[in-house]
C-alpha cells in the first residue's frame, strides 16, 4: 500500500452503539428500497471490506458499487466531480472513516439519510508505539505475549488508531452486525432476510477465528516482519507480533538502524519470511530479506481484490493469510 500519510483522525473510543449510525426518519415511513433501481435499494461502497459486507448481507435486496475500482490503491483514491455528485443519489452510504480522506469529505458532504461508518461499529485501537520499543525479545520457543503486537505507524488518527478492523474476524463480525441492523433500519421491509444474511455471515466468521486460533495455537516463533503495518488487530487476537518495516510508506526504504534491528529481531526471533502484499511493490521486502538471508511472501491487508490476490473472496484471501503465516511462523 502506498503512503498512509493521508489518513485523518478517526474518533472512536471504545464500542460506538447503532445510534450514531446515521439513519435519521425523513419525512413519513418510506424506505430506501422505494427509490432504488428495480426496487433494490442502491448501496455505494467506499472500498472492498465494506462492499463485501454489504453484498453479502444485502443479498439480492441490493444494488451495490465501489468506489474503489480492483486494483486501485484505496488510500490514495481521489475522486471526480461526477463520483461526488452521484454520491447524494444513493440510498445508503457505507464507508470507513480514517481510511480514504477524499471519501471522508466527500460523504460528509453529499448528506444521505442513511450514512453508515463503519469505524463506529466496533472499537478502533492505537496500534502506533514504534517497532521494537520496549521489545522484549526472550520469546525464542514461541511462547505467547498477548498484547505485545507492535507497529510502526500512525495510521488512522493522530494517536495512531488503526482502521485494520476486517482483518480480525471477530471485530469483523462486530461490523457485519452494525451493517446489518442498519441495512433494516433502511429496509425494513426486508428485514428478516438481513437479519439472517448477517446471521450467517457472522457465523462464518466465527468459523474462520476458529481456524486461525487452531491454526497459529502452537508455533516456533510468534514474531513476523511485513512492509505494511496492517495486522496489528490480527496480532493482537492471535499473540502475535508485528514488526513493519518502514512503517506509514512502504514504498519507502527502511534506514541503516531499521535494518540492523529487523535483523536482530529477525536472529533472536527466528524469523523466516518477510512478507510484502500485492497492491504494493515487493522491492523493500526483497532487499531485506537478501540483507538477512530471509525469504518473502504474501501477507494481504485485503484492501482490494485483483487477479493477483491469492483467493476471490475475503474468505479465501484471508485463508491464504493463514496458510502463509503457518509457514513463516512454523505452526506445528
Amino acid at each position: 500500500m502506498n503512503v498512509r500519510r493521508l489518513i485523518p483522525a478517526t474518533a472512536v473510543s471504545g464500542a460506538v452503539t447503532l445510534a450514531l449510525v446515521t439513519l435519521s426518519a425523513c419525512g413519513g415511513s418510506s424506505s430506501a428500497a422505494d427509490k432504488g433501481t428495480d426496487g433494490k435499494v442502491d448501496v455505494v461502497a467506499s472500498f472492498y471490506p465494506v462492499q463485501y459486507l454489504a453484498e453479502q448481507i444485502g443479498g439480492g435486496h441490493v444494488a451495490v458499487q465501489t468506489l474503489t475500482k480492483p486494483g486501485v490503491e484505496p488510500h490514495d483514491l481521489e475522486l471526480k466531480p461526477r463520483q461526488v455528485g452521484e454520491l447524494a443519489d444513493a440510498d445508503v452510504l457505507l464507508y470507513l472513516k480514517g481510511v480514504q480522506p477524499a471519501v471522508d469529505e466527500a460523504i460528509a458532504q453529499a448528506g444521505v439519510e442513511h450514512t453508515v461508518d463503519a469505524a463506529t461499529l466496533t472499537s478502533l485501537e492505537a496500534h502506533g508505539a514504534s517497532a521494537g520499543e520496549g521489545h522484549d525479545h526472550a520469546h525464542e520457543g514461541g511462547e505467547s505475549h498477548e498484547g505485545d503486537a507492535h507497529e510502526d505507524h500512525d495510521h488512522g488518527s493522530e494517536a495512531g488508531t488503526d482502521p485494520h478492523v476486517w482483518l480480525d474476524p471477530v471485530k469483523y463480525a462486530e461490523v457485519a452486525k452494525g451493517v446489518g441492523a442498519a441495512f433494516a433500519k433502511a429496509d425494513p421491509d426486508h428485514a428478516a432476510d438481513y437479519e439472517k444474511n448477517t446471521a450467517a455471515l457472522v457465523k462464518k466468521l466465527g468459523d474462520l477465528n476458529t481456524e486461525f486460533e487452531t491454526g497459529l495455537k502452537s508455533t516456533a516463533t510468534r514474531t513476523f516482519i511485513t512492509t505494511h503495518s496492517a495486522f496489528g488487530y490480527l496480532a493482537e487476537r492471535y499473540h502475535l507480533e508485528q514488526e513493519g518495516i518502514t512503517g506509514v510508506d512502504p514504498e519507502s526504504e527502511p534506514s541503516p538502524a531499521r535494518v540492523k534491528e529487523l535483523q536482530d529481531v529477525a536472529k533472536a526471533d527466528k524469523v523466516s519470511t518477510v512478507f510484502f502484499e500485492t497492491l504494493a511493490s515487493d522491492k523493500t521486502a526483497k532487499t531485506l530479506a537478501a540483507d538477512t538471508g530471509l525469504r518473502t511472501d504474501v501477507l494481504d491487508p485485503l484492501e482490494g481484490i485483483t487477479d493477483k490476490s491469492r483467493g476471490d473472496d475475503y474468505f479465501e484471501v484471508m485463508r491464504s493469510n493463514l496458510a502463509a503465516l503457518k509457514t513463516a511462523l512454523g505452526a506445528e
